[in-house]
């Protein structure tokens, strides 16, 4: 089980990797698509600001079970219409529906890096603590079982030869009363 969780946790950390070089990707491109639209339409801060009243980026939160480790993911959803669909007939409004795109796909790869560092983490943890029962039952239940092992063999080793000593005596009495028998029953025949 430890290095199925050690290879799981290889996996989620290939794909943390993979994706934070993807998000810097699409932040870059986030970042210099603001720019255009900033260039284009003047300062659109205070005019998003004011039209947006909820996020229509949601985040869903599952559990996933990964060789009996629970780790929470989180996925996004979209809920709602939106407010800047058609926005703008002249270049600004294309601009402004590309820096929406973008920064969607931002926060989108922003909650599936959340989600991967938080299974990352947690199996860590779950890891550790696998790692530790091992260790315990490698250092210090099985030498203590293999301990106990040794002195019930070391016993038996022992009582073997007092016990082979004992059967030969045994059968040593036994055939002296059946001489002894013979003996008796011998003269019993003779003084008749």
């Amino acid at each position: 089980m430890s290095d199925a969780l050690a290879l799981c946790f290889q996996q989620i950390l290939k794909k943390i990797i993979e994706t934070k070089v993807l998000m810097g990707e699409v932040m870059r491109e986030a970042s210099f698509s603001l720019a255009e639209t900033k260039f284009v339409t003047g300062d659109v801060d205070t005019t998003v600001i004011q039209n947006v009243n909820k996020a229509h980026v949601k985040i869903l939160a599952k559990k996933d079970n990964v060789l009996g480790v629970i780790l929470p993911v989180f996925e996004h959803y979209h809920e709602g219409t939106d407010s800047y669909k058609l926005a703008g007939l002249a270049r600004g409004g294309e601009q402004l529906a590309k820096l929406k795109r973008n920064y969607v796909k931002a926060v989108e790869l922003l909650i599936e890096i959340v989600s991967l560092q938080t299974s990352f983490v947690t199996l860590d943890e779950a890891s550790k603590i696998t790692n530790k029962c091992v260790n315990d039952i490698s250092y210090t239940v099985v030498p203590g079982i293999e301990h106990t092992l040794a002195y019930i063999i070391r016993e038996l080793d022992e009582r073997e030869p007092e016990e082979f000593y004992r059967l030969k005596k045994i059968k040593k009495e036994k055939i002296l009363q059946e001489n002894w028998r013979r003996t008796w029953s011998n003269r019993g025949q003779l003084e008749r």
